[in-house]
């Protein structure tokens, strides 16, 4: 059979343009989508009397047993055919004779195409939330077994103040929580029906596109047809959003990395996760993390790539916007490696409390809390600042730490300290002082997680109504 647009045209396609402006490739990962879609916009024609039932039936049977073949693994794409839609289109032409050609009236393959995109991406976006909320779940479940757990608190990577592990990953849930927010805000925009816009203008066939959209649950439809073919905002918004879900997964892998280490031994992944090495026995390589904090590159490359084709297109559809796609097949894959790996490796973490609190006994990560000490005794806190450094100095100088002081090399520095500053510099004394809204202190972690929780709850919901409208769970 010849191309399905070929009547223009007096020779046949050179086979290295065939070859080069192909997207079967990969675009194929569409083919649900675009049924879906088809059988949708069949239905519609039907409805509207523009095609008559007979021919309706008979294209929905065909698209039908087209999807039964591509499940199996049966049906050939082509390149030839060029992309995912023109192969269905054969495929069912073949399937049922002429008829099959109806399909397309009403519809172009600009408005086709962004049509699979927003049902691909709908579905997309409600299973990394689903993935997202059993990651906050495992970080959730390793901070209940960890509230009497004191790590030192770090900036600029040195010890700064001790503060407890659960605290620690607490503020993971919370970032968790922003992509959640940013996916389902995106969700939005991604409910929306280009199908209907045709190439560009619209249709001269009396179309119902709100009746479409109610066939594949669109909250509404593109209220502009050029912008309804040439929009990829929602695709940007999403890789936008996948990319900073890879920023905070790699900022989490770089921690478990340090802390899985001989220097720290704060943490040992399940050997499930790990890796060893061809030459050293002794090794065990924290091999997730590290690919998955080298994968946040690529996911950014999507996102800078599809800014790159759209900052200069002029509307409507142009053959550019065929690069829309492998970016966002391989973030959609690379982000659910990742998720689906990380919860079950936090899960399985093992925490070294033991390792941890040693790391805390020797620092100086509680000198805040001496200067917090006299300035509740009137010392203004500058000063209060110098004192505490000429001590923690003198504990460098004399190889001690500040918990190993007497009460007279204390009070060598400021005549204001008594026996009560061995009490304010214990870690969980240290820790609970600091008992405010989002404070490290134990009774705002443990109200921390109750909300999280609650969050987690309300997160479950959203999933369960949205893989509803969005035909997840179905499929």
């Amino acid at each position: 059979m010849s191309k399905l647009w070929g009547g223009r045209f007096t020779k046949k396609t050179d086979q290295l343009v065939e070859e080069y402006t192909a997207s079967i490739t990969f675009d194929k990962e569409l083919a649900m989508e675009d049924i879906q879609g088809s059988l949708a916009h069949v239905t519609m024609l039907g409805h509207c009397g523009i095609l008559p039932a007979e021919d309706v039936e008979k294209i929905k049977a065909g698209l039908l047993k087209v999807r039964e073949r591509i499940v199996n693994g049966e049906q050939q794409f082509l390149i030839a055919d060029e992309d995912i839609h023109m192969n269905i289109e054969k495929a069912l032409i073949e399937e049922i004779g002429p008829v099959g050609g109806k399909l397309h009236t009403g519809r172009s393959r600009n408005d086709q195409v962004a049509t699979d995109m927003h049902l691909y991406l709908r579905k997309r976006v409600v299973e990394f939330v689903d993935q997202l909320q059993k990651l906050q779940a495992a970080l959730i479940g390793q901070a209940k077994q960890n509230l009497d757990t004191i790590v030192p608190g770090y900036t600029h990577l040195q010890r700064a103040q001790p503060i407890l592990f659960a605290h620690h990953l607490m503020a993971y849930v919370s970032m968790f929580g922003r992509d959640i927010e940013r996916l389902q805000d995106s969700y939005k925009r991604i409910d929306a029906l280009p199908l209907g816009a045709g190439a560009l203008a619209g249709t001269t066939f009396a179309i119902d596109r709100h009746f479409t959209a109610q066939q594949l649950n669109f909250g509404r439809v593109y209220e502009n047809s050029l912008d309804a073919v040439s929009d990829r905002d929602f695709i940007v918004e999403f890789l936008s959003g996948a990319s900073l879900i890879m920023t905070h997964l790699s900022r989490l892998s770089e921690e478990l990395i340090l802390w899985s280490s001989t220097e720290f031994q704060f943490v040992e992944l399940d050997d499930a996760f790990c890796t060893g090495s061809s030459i050293m026995p002794q090794k065990k390589n924290p091999d997730v993390p590290e690919l998955v904090r080298g994968k946040t590159g690529r996911v950014y490359g999507n996102l800078v790539g599809l800014l790159t084709v759209l900052k200069s297109l002029p509307l409507a559809y142009n053959k550019d916007m065929q690069e829309d796609k492998e970016g966002m097949f391989d973030t959609v894959k690379t982000l659910q490696g990742a998720l689906q790996l990380f919860a079950s490796m936090i899960e399985t973490m093992k925490v070294r409390k033991d390792k941890m609190r040693r790391a805390v006994d020797q620092d100086f990560s509680n000198a805040t809390d001496i200067a917090d000490f006299l300035v509740n005794k009137g010392l203004p806190f500058r000063q209060a600042h110098e004192v505490i450094g000429k001590t923690v100095l003198y504990c460098i100088q004399q190889n001690k730490f500040l918990l190993d002081l007497t009460l007279d090399e204390f009070k060598q520095f400021s005549d204001l300290f008594d026996d009560r500053i061995y009490a304010v510099l214990q870690p969980e004394a240290v820790v609970n002082a600091r008992n405010v809204y989002g404070g490290t202190a134990t009774p705002q972690v443990e109200a921390a997680i109750t909300r999280a929780e609650g969050e987690l709850i309300r997160t479950a919901e959203w999933v369960s109504v949205y893989e509803a409208k969005s035909g997840l769970a179905q499929a």
